[in-house]
């Protein structure tokens, strides 16, 4: 090895000793005499010390700048009393060189990977490789792979085996958009990146393989987000000869391991679990954060009776008026603060937003003239309002006043310091419905798969009311994210058959399709179920952060690019004509 020791390994228990570092330039700070070097690895940063009489260490020290490579050798000493850095875990030591050797120099770098203000994220995706040398992204990537480490010791303690996937497969689009990947040897043939590796685990579980597990690559070419990246890796788990209460407390399990692993916490199991129809009715959406109450209540029948019109009539047309109570707010939102409010809940669709301050006992408001006292008093118990307290309401459609109260509660939470960002708090959502309403194409879609095993005692209402047909299948929230989705799986070849009629699938484009599957069903399927975990979600809650990016080693940009090697790029015409593929389509 070039280096007898790490950046962040030395400490005062080392003093005397003769070490080899070797690291890049953090910082260089002449003193008039003396040379003093910050050396930073992934490690940590230790003070090197260059003397005029170690002249030839001394002459190269002078010329170093931020980011040049070098090899130090020399004798670790003590810093003294009042020159100790508590910054660094290294920071009571330093090394007197006696020898050193430049590797590489640098050119002036486009930002400071040590800096503490961020250049935007453009350019330091463009120059990802200095970004990773940023402590915050090492931490992220040191993370990352404790927690992936903890994840298989956790499923392999547990029976279950890695088994990879194909990564090229065939495309089955039912979902999200798929990546194509074009065949040299069929010509105008495809295959498809996968979106995940359902259809395989699925057959692995036939195949008599009845507890996997796999860290696996998945594709999307969708819309992305801060949360989003067209390639994601995920936690993939299937089991055999199972029902959903075995798959929920074999993660609540991996939730135990990883919060005892990462944190140093221990969480109470069983994890809180909420029906998709309770999590709707309480926070509006099914991804709740519950690091903070300020809960949905309804107004509906104080709105029937009152002589506003708005709340009156939007109950008379079958809709909702709903609101939530944000606690000792009332003087930290003024009408113009209120204005903007408005404006937010309008990007959901709602019309408007009514508010009540509560003051000496009493609602004020513009419109509090349109309610009896009673019904005033009935608003303030609906919601437990006290002195000082700010009620806000829409009155729209269900479906409106969820999305709107759902976002605003966010907002609040956040904007009024409602919980402690460090915290996580997790849960399960059971019961989704097993068919959504397509508006736009006027019929039902299967609402996570055509997969999904329906509730048995509600087949009943496939035909007469499928809306209530509820699927065997569950997500885990955490902090207001999606952090894990998956369900029991169809495994008779007649029930299958029944939800793809249903969704419009016919026998026809079901068996090419999915006819692979479909066969693998009449050749003794057992029961089995499964869930796939979001790693870099997972990464990204641990650490607190927003943004998936910073837990991604080499991510995209929001428009699925890469500006450091500057993907997706056109390719040579011989390439294409290898691939049978002519691109006349003009460029947007």
């Amino acid at each position: 090895m070039l280096r007898t020791h790490t950046c962040g390994e030395l400490r005062i228990g080392d003093v005397g000793k003769e070490v080899t570092l070797g690291g890049w330039v953090d910082s260089r700070r002449d003193h008039g005499g003396l040379v003093f070097i910050d050396l930073r690895d992934r490690y940590g940063i230790t003070q090197i010390v260059f003397e005029p009489d170690q002249a030839a260490a001394f002459e190269i020290a002078q010329t170093l700048r931020s980011e040049f490579v070098v090899l130090a050798t020399g004798k670790v000493s003590a810093r003294g009393e009042g020159l100790e850095n508590p910054k660094h875990v290294t920071g009571q030591v330093e090394v007197d060189v006696t020898k050193l050797e430049l590797l590489n120099k640098s050119k002036t770098p486009p930002f400071e990977p040590g800096s503490p203000t961020l250049p935007n994220e453009e350019l330091r995706l463009k120059y990802r490789y200095i970004d990773l040398r940023r402590p915050q992204l090492q931490k992220a990537m040191m993370l990352r792979h404790k927690l992936t480490k903890a994840v298989r010791d956790y499923f392999d303690r547990n029976g279950f085996l890695d088994i990879e996937t194909p990564i090229m497969g065939r495309s089955t689009p039912e979902g999200a958009r798929d990546y194509l990947v074009p065949s040299r040897v069929h010509p105008g043939t495809f295959f498809a990146l996968p979106q995940s590796p359902q259809l395989y685990k699925q057959l692995l579980m036939m195949a008599g393989y009845d507890r996997y597990m796999q860290i696996a690559r998945c594709f999307r070419d969708e819309d992305l987000r801060a949360d989003r990246q067209p390639e994601f890796t995920q936690i993939d788990v299937e089991m055999a000869f199972v029902e959903q209460e075995d798959i929920l407390n074999t993660i609540d399990g991996l939730m135990a391991h990883l919060f005892k692993e990462i944190r140093g916490e221990e969480l109470p199991l069983p994890l809180t679990r909420l029906t998709h129809r309770e999590s709707l009715e309480r926070f509006g959406n099914d991804k709740p954060d519950l690091r903070f109450g300020m809960e949905l209540q309804d107004l509906g029948a104080v709105a029937a009776e009152c002589a506003f019109g708005v709340f009156k009539d939007t109950i008379g047309n079958g809709g909702r008026v709903r609101g939530l109570c944000a606690k000792g707010a009332a003087d930290k939102y003024s009408r113009k603060n209120i204005d903007e409010l408005t404006e937010f809940v309008k990007i959901y669709g709602a019309k408007g937003l009514a508010f009540f301050k509560m003051k000496d006992g009493k609602l004020e408001s513009s419109i509090t003239k349109f309610f009896t006292e009673d019904q005033l008093k009935a608003i303030i118990a609906k919601f437990g309002a006290e002195n000082g307290d700010l009620i806000l309401c829409v009155a729209d459609s269900n479906k409106v006043t969820s999305a709107a109260l759902a976002s605003l509660r966010i907002r609040l939470g956040k904007e009024l310091n409602l919980y402690n960002p460090s915290d996580m708090k997790v849960a399960w959502l059971l019961e989704f419905p097993l068919f959504g309403w397509n508006e736009e194409e006027q019929k039902w879609d299967a609402e996570h798969h055509p997969f999904c095993q329906p509730v048995k005692e509600d087949l009943q209402y496939l035909k007469t009311d499928p809306g209530r047909v509820r699927a065997q299948s569950y997500d885990l929230v955490c902090n207001g994210y999606e952090a894990a989705s998956g369900s029991v799986r169809i495994h008779d070849p007649d029930v299958q058959q029944q939800v793809f009629d249903f969704i419009g699938v016919s026998p026809e484009v079901a068996q090419e399709r999915f006819g692979f599957l479909l066969d693998a069903l009449t050749f003794g399927a057992p029961p089995h179920a499964g869930i796939a975990l979001g790693l870099d979600r997972w990464v990204m809650m641990f650490l607190g952060n927003d943004n998936i990016r910073e837990v991604i080693a080499f991510p995209k940009t929001q428009r699925a690019a890469d500006l450091m090697t500057g993907a997706p790029s056109e390719v040579d015409l011989k390439q294409l004509r290898d691939l049978h593929i002519k691109t006349d389509v003009p460029k947007p």
